[in-house]
């Protein structure tokens, strides 16, 4: 480890692979490596590097994270943004999302202690899909918070939620979230990819992860989009808990260890027969718990 005097405080803006570019307190942008083979950085990473030349440098350390919010499945996983305070999860009417990545979504962001926002983009497009904005109805009614835009039009809506936080942009592809980016930063110049309406689908623009700051103490990452969201990470326990109707009702089942899926006795299932929880809802985490069960067998 080189003598603290040398070593210059920064934070990743952007992940190229195993290139990291680093944006020091002075306001210099050094493209850096990691020390070693292995790497597990992630943008809004805090660190600590050492200058080797104009421009570049070596990463020596990390600073502990405040969060850390990555996807798993099985022994992969994928870091998407370290330290972040808020998720914005970027649904739109067109091409169509899905309701189980939102609730992995939704999920990852609880495990972390992160709030999160739902952003249903595309209102200008809302003919194609009426029902959408009724179908997310459901999470607002849960406490969720759930923010119409048409962000090529004005993304002015989202600027209050975005103060004082350290956001992260997640979705699929083809939900806007480059078009947001550059409604809010211009300069990013991101480029926005064409949704196939015949396929009900988008395209990949964004490729790696990329800060923008909005001032001192705001900032938001934008990420790539994603169609799976793995939660290997989770225990059964963590997963239950990130769902925010299922909470008056856990720890009073039969079993201290049910998994709320086809046990007997079990709370969640009668709360639900009852009509206290969406057979929707309850249907994706059954989904999601015995995914768990598949990836992590006792």
């Amino acid at each position: 480890m080189q003598a603290l005097s040398s070593l210059l405080s920064g934070q990743i803006v952007a992940v190229h692979g195993r290139h990291y570019a680093v944006e020091t307190a002075g306001g210099e942008t050094l493209m850096c490596f990691p020390r070693g083979k292995r790497s597990r950085l992630a943008c809004g990473d805090r660190v600590a590097v050492l200058r080797t030349a104009a421009g570049q440098g070596v990463i020596e350390a990390v600073d502990p994270r405040r969060t850390l919010l990555y996807r798993s499945d099985g022994h992969r996983q994928k870091l998407i943004a370290a330290n972040v305070t808020q998720m914005i999860i970027v649904l739109a009417t067109v091409p169509s999302f899905y309701e189980e990545l939102l609730n992995r979504c939704l999920a990852a962001a609880a495990q972390q202690g992160i709030r999160t926002l739902i952003v249903l983009n595309k209102l200008d497009l809302a003919q194609p899909r009426a029902g959408t904005l009724q179908a997310l109805e459901l999470y607002r009614s849960l406490g969720y918070t759930l923010l119409p835009l048409t962000a090529k039009l004005d993304v002015s809506p989202l600027r209050p939620y975005l103060s004082g936080q350290l956001s992260v942009l997640v979705g699929q592809s083809g939900m806007g979230k480059s078009t947001i980016v550059n409604g809010i930063f211009p300069e990013a110049r991101a480029p926005i990819g064409e949704v196939s309406f015949a396929l009900d689908s988008g395209r990949h623009t964004t490729t790696y992860s990329r800060l923008y700051r909005l001032d001192g103490d705001s900032a938001v990452i934008d990420s790539p989009g994603m169609q799976e969201f793995g939660l290997s990470h989770l225990t059964q326990s963590e997963l239950a808990s990130a769902y925010v109707e299922f909470r008056g009702h856990l720890g009073r089942c039969r079993f201290a260890d049910c998994r709320h899926c086809d046990e007997p006795d079990c709370a969640i299932s009668a709360a639900a027969a009852r009509g206290e929880i969406s057979a929707q809802r309850l249907e994706i985490y059954r989904n999601l718990a015995r995914e768990l069960v598949q990836r992590n067998p006792r």
